[in-house]
């Protein structure tokens, strides 16, 4: 059994009009990788698009900043401290509702996490 280490000051950085998601594990890092674990940070005054994930849930645990979550048509305030799980194809997105960046950790049930993004989003 191989352990996969990776340090998210070396892992590239996908960069959005809204923030960026750094990838620490997944199966493109690693074949084997049952899960797909990342961080990721969204703007002041900026949102990531409504998106869902066809096949796998996720968790998003928000380590500062705030946000509003989305979640279908139910709004959820997150703040430090908080965890979500998100369902498998509900469609969600954030809104940060801060001064600073929101920075969350995000951890998906499948080494090949699937987006989908919403026409409207």
């Amino acid at each position: 059994m191989d352990a996969t280490i990776t340090d998210v000051e070396l892992q590239e950085t996908d960069e959005f009009p809204w923030g960026a998601i750094k990838w620490l594990c997944n199966d493109q890092i690693d074949s084997e990788s049952e899960m797909t674990f990342g961080t990721v940070y969204i703007n002041a005054g900026q949102s990531n698009p409504l998106h869902y994930h066809p096949n796998c849930e996720e968790l998003i645990y928000i380590i500062s900043g705030e946000c509003d979550h989305l979640l279908d048509d139910q709004v959820y305030p997150m703040k430090p401290g908080m965890m979500m799980r998100i369902p498998q194809g509900v469609k969600h997105k954030a809104s940060n509702t801060g001064w600073a960046p929101v920075m969350m950790v995000i951890c998906y049930s499948s080494g090949d996490r699937q987006t989908v993004m919403c026409e409207d989003g």
